[in-house]
């Protein structure tokens, strides 16, 4: 007997065996859409000013939208890395971007490292990657041989956004032996083949997408997809019907980059149509995010955030996210306790009725029983983002309210992020046990990195070998606090 009560908000099914947790009643659709470099405050269920995007706000709204969702890394290569091991960045040696110059590379994402789409085509699932890769291009590298049945998109960190202007540039460096020829210009894969497109790149990703949902039907499996757009990282290009959508915004880049999210939010509409179609709807559970913050060099809007993708502020590891599932997952609902995209590993096996792989280490967990209750999944427990820079680190990691942060080697800062998302009134001189104490947790969980596989740069390089990285001495050294408790209570006084 199962009995149905409400929590918070949020509908939970229990069975009626004390401590029993929450199962799902079949195995359902799992589609992970991700955008690239996409603003905290750039869709309109997070309150964008200027942007509209009515699909995703739909499904926001009969969702639940977690409001403090975090990401393993502050850009794109590790970010997506970390989503589909489970695993921080740092942890499996890929904190790095792998570099886009065209030359040949056997880097990548460790092959001892079980992605989620392997243990999602181990659990009976058609699983498909479109869009952006960005994990490694040899082949043992690719999406076909990490557990994706289809792949649909580049290999690469980025890509031009029209078959017009990229494939008539590569067709004539091909032509001239040119090598190598710059990845933002390389046909599009179909698997392991090149493909001619004739559609602005976003609006084929989603029609790839539509194609996969329709294949799934017909073969009469659950779908597990990947589909990532590089929407709307760099370069900023946009269809003229949508960029007509944005004629108010008067900054050329800003009015650009409203186009590409634009552009994304079509697509959606589109698919869900297609869920639809094939009632597939109402057992397919989205979840929507960006791989890292927006940059604000690029038209992005990371408010009420401080900071920009790259930062360990706010602004470049907390993202935008929702969840949609009916009937499972709760309608018009917030979830403001911090999560990240670690948890979707865990969670994922759990809804897919799998267990993980054998041996297989994550660093997030299951949180679909929290997310019912609408309780803390990471109560009293660290989420971390950690960047090296220059031959120094960036750092951060939140606890409940609280946000430690060492940024560009200044001193340690510490904010009740709960009370103050923008980062403005540091607390540690008023709390510099607390400092301590996290700094103490947080240099813990560093004994758990390993050294880089590869280094986006022959700087970073360097750095390594002389040792200047990763110097965590320095780096968890507690300098001189920025106040001390009398100049805190001195300060607000006045």
């Amino acid at each position: 007997m199962k009995i149905k009560i409400a929590l918070g908000g949020f509908a939970l099914l229990l069975v009626t065996a004390c401590g029993a947790q929450v199962k799902p009643t079949s195995k359902p659709n799992i589609l992970v859409i991700l955008c690239d470099d996409l603003g905290y405050a750039d869709v309109g269920f997070n309150g964008s000013p200027d942007i509209i995007t009515p699909e995703l706000d739909k499904l926001a709204k009969e969702g639940t939208i977690m409001t403090s969702a975090y990401v393993a890394h502050t850009f794109c290569g590790p970010s997506r890395a970390a989503l589909l091991t489970g695993r921080y960045p740092a942890e499996i040696g890929t904190p790095y971007n792998l570099r886009d110059d065209g030359r040949a590379t056997t880097s990548g994402v460790p092959v001892e490292e079980t992605y989620m789409s392997n243990m999602m085509h181990d659990a009976g699932y058609y699983t498909s990657c479109i869009g952006k890769w960005h994990l490694g291009d040899n082949t043992q590298f690719q999406p076909n041989k990490r557990g994706f049945d289809d792949f649909y998109g580049f290999l690469g960190g980025g890509h031009k956004y029209f078959p017009n202007l990229f494939q008539p540039y590569y067709e004539k460096q091909k032509k001239a032996g040119a090598y190598p020829i710059n990845v933002y210009f390389t046909p599009l894969l179909h698997n392991t083949e090149e493909v001619v497109e004739t559609e602005y790149i976003t609006d084929a990703f989603s029609r790839e997408a539509i194609r996969v949902i329709k294949e799934s039907d017909k073969k009469k499996k659950p779908f597990f997809m990947y589909l990532a757009y590089n929407a709307p990282h760099v370069p900023l290009e946009a269809k003229p019907e949508d960029m007509k959508v944005f004629a108010n915004i008067k900054d050329k880049d800003r009015q650009t980059y409203a186009a590409m999210v634009y552009a994304v939010d079509r697509g959606v509409g589109e698919i869900v149509k297609s869920l639809k179609e094939t009632n597939q709807y109402e057992n397919t559970l989205i979840v929507f995010l960006s791989d890292n913050g927006g940059n604000f060099d690029h038209g992005a809007n990371n408010y009420p955030l401080k900071g920009t993708k790259g930062d360990t502020f706010e602004g470049g590891f907390r993202v935008p996210m929702f969840w949609h599932w009916p009937n499972k997952v709760a309608a018009g609902a917030r979830f403001d306790h911090p999560v990240s995209a670690l948890d979707l590993y865990p969670t994922f096996a759990h809804l897919a009725k799998t267990n993980l792989p054998k041996g297989k280490k994550v660093s997030g967990k299951n949180i679909w029983n929290d997310l019912a209750a609408n309780t803390s999944p990471h109560k009293d427990e660290m989420i971390f983002a950690y960047r090296y820079r220059e031959g120094y680190t960036d750092v951060a990691a939140r606890k409940e309210d609280w946000k430690l942060v060492r940024m560009a080697n200044e001193p340690w800062q510490l904010f009740n992020i709960t009370k103050d998302i923008g980062e403005k009134h540091d607390m540690a001189g008023q709390f510099p046990d607390r400092v301590q104490e996290m700094i103490t947790e947080t240099q813990k969980w560093t004994k758990t990195h390993v050294k880089p596989l590869w280094f986006y740069s022959q700087k970073d390089a360097e750095y390594w070998k002389s040792g200047q990285l990763p110097n965590f001495d320095d780096t968890f050294e507690v300098e001189k606090l920025r106040m001390s408790p009398i100049e805190w209570e001195e300060k607000n006084a006045k």
